[in-house]
């Protein structure tokens, strides 16, 4: 299991690399809208997604009542790209050690006494740590966009790459 979740990992940490790349230092405090997120913490908040590898696979519960998260708007784009670099290492790291029965085990998410799901932990790092990714990169590509930043293709050539 953790063979095909490694690949995919690894596959997809090109990608979010190559979009991380194009966010612009002079703009990491805008934001489209009053209530979305700043440029800024968008991009942190992709880059640091594959922590959650190493949270789910080192633990048997995340409690977000107890955690502390650094919430300190990151200063350029290669801060950013530091930090995916460190967390996405990190990432595969803990998933090569991954045996089967770490990851069919149940991981617990909780605020509290609220549990807010319980997931086999294989099933957990899909969609806390990869999905939640893929997501916010889509995300991140509207922002570009609308900075007039040209967008990379992901599963091919964007409207800004020629073929």
């Amino acid at each position: 299991m953790n063979t095909a979740l490694l690949g995919e990992l690894k596959h997809e940490a090109i990608n979010t690399r190559k979009i991380l790349e194009r966010v612009p230092t002079d703009k990491l405090e805008w934001q489209p809208h009053e209530k979305s997120m700043k440029l800024g913490k968008l991009a942190k908040h992709i880059a640091e997604l594959p922590v959650w590898f190493e949270r789910i696979l080192n633990a048997d519960q995340f409690d977000l009542a107890s955690a502390s998260f650094n919430s300190e708007p990151p200063k350029n784009t290669g801060e950013i790209l530091k930090l995916f670099d460190d967390s996405i290492a990190a990432a595969i790291k803990v998933l090569e050690s991954a045996t089967d029965d770490n990851l069919n085990s149940i991981w617990i998410f909780r605020r509290g006494e609220q549990i807010m799901f319980q997931l086999p932990k294989k099933v957990a790092l899909r969609n806390l740590a990869m999905n939640h990714v893929y997501h916010h990169r889509g995300q991140l590509s509207v922002y570009l966009r609308l900075l007039n930043v040209p967008v990379p293709g992901m599963y091919g050539p964007s409207a800004d790459e020629a073929l």
